[in-house]
């Protein structure tokens, strides 16, 4: 596999994704430009969550079915579309319903992944799927801080400008980079969207996998969700911004994510599993000095932690997908679906409960929900069988 190729892929990937963040730093700005209430404007990143959830389970088995090569080009033409048709909303409605269409259309990262995985050597397959990997989990932890950049600069119109010609752009060099695919199966949409629930009952090694990634994820959503609210209040009294820059520490923790990959290659995925489990629960625990800290002694904390804990989930998600896709090379994109399905989950546990026990409890409290459910993932990892299970 070429570098050229592997750089094509881990930048769709990220440049796919990020269309899902870029709202969240913006909706201020995007309220007060077209009128719309706090509650109006707050559905637009959950439309497009929705959106996401929905295009995974919906839409990805298809690239067991049909051409991925033909599925990510007609993906990264609508997105591009929609991002377009966003920059000129004139209010509130057509913004919604063009959140949840770039909700759906942003699945393309999750066409990208498996053809990743496809045209990777075996050998190299861990590595390749690590180096991907790392470009979605990029895009993901910095798009809101370019969109708020962007944003406060040219506005929010800009940002979706600048979004649907970069995802154009990834379409021209799909097409001009990507060979075709040979589909792996004939099973009508119905039958591909019902063989999920026999892929889950089947094959142990995919629900340890989707059970270890939803729990790492609650944890991972507890954080980024309430860390901005954390921050806004005493002793820190910091702006959004930020909150946002934290993001560049765990971009800097995603980066390690290839040699994750090499472990997973030379070691196997299920040592790779343990180590980022333990590591993210490690990096949560340290978080509990943060009160017998000096202010700036914490944020210094809280970078670090973040590093650590978005190092040891990407470690641990590479692994997972190394693990999923040896399963049934002929089912990677609905064993890939049922994964991020289970990780989509728990992110949305983690952010709903990080809210509520921030509010209720304080952040030591978030910090315990966050360390508890890292040990269980490490827990489900440890237990006999995982090793066997496939």
């Amino acid at each position: 596999m070429s570098s050229g190729l592997r750089l094509l892929l881990a930048a769709g990937a990220g440049l796919s994704v990020a269309s899902i963040y870029y709202s969240q730093s913006m909706l201020g700005v995007m309220g007060a430009t077209i009128g719309a209430s706090d509650t109006a404007v707050g559905f637009v990143p959950t439309l497009t969550q929705l959106g996401y959830a929905l295009g995974i389970l919906l839409l990805t088995p298809l690239g067991d079915r049909f051409d991925r090569r033909r599925i990510i080009l007609i993906k990264a033409a609508l997105l591009s579309g929609v991002l377009l048709l966003g920059s000129v909303a004139p209010g509130i409605g057509l913004l919604l319903a063009v959140s949840f269409a770039i909700g759906l259309t942003a699945t393309l990262a999750q066409d990208i992944v498996p053809a990743a995985a496809t045209l990777a050597p075996e050998r190299e397959r861990g590595k390749v799927v690590g180096t991907v990997m790392t470009g979605l989990l990029l895009g993901i932890l910095l798009s809101r801080v370019i969109s708020g950049v962007v944003a406060e600069h040219f506005g929010w119109r800009a940002m979706y400008l600048m979004a649907s010609a970069s995802v154009a752009l990834i379409g021209v060099a799909a097409w001009r980079g990507l060979p075709r695919f040979r589909p792996t199966s004939t099973l009508s949409y119905g039958a591909l969207l019902g063989s999920l629930t026999r892929l889950w009952s089947r094959h142990g090694a995919l629900r340890r996998a989707a059970l270890a990634q939803g729990l790492l994820s609650v944890g991972f959503s507890a954080f980024w969700s309430t860390l901005a609210v954390m921050l806004h209040g005493a002793p820190f009294h910091l702006g959004s911004a930020a909150a946002g820059a934290f993001g560049l520490a765990g971009a800097a923790g995603a980066l390690g994510a290839p040699v994750a990959g090499r472990i997973a290659d030379r070691f196997g995925p299920e040592v790779v599993t343990r180590l980022g489990a333990g590591l993210t629960a490690l990096s949560f625990a340290t978080l509990f000095a943060s009160p017998w800290l000096e202010p700036n002694a914490r944020l210094w904390l809280l970078a670090a932690s973040a590093i650590g804990f978005d190092l040891g989930v990407q470690m641990t998600l590479v692994a997972h997908q190394t693990i999923v896709f040896g399963i049934d090379p002929a089912a990677r994109s609905r064993l890939n679906a049922v994964l991020f399905v289970g990780m989509f989950i728990g992110m949305s546990i983690g952010a709903a409960s990080g809210s509520l026990v921030l509010a209720r409890w304080g952040w030591v409290a978030v910090t315990l929900l966050a360390t508890a459910s890292a040990l269980a993932a490490l827990l489900v990892r440890l237990l006999p069988g995982a090793r066997t299970a496939r």
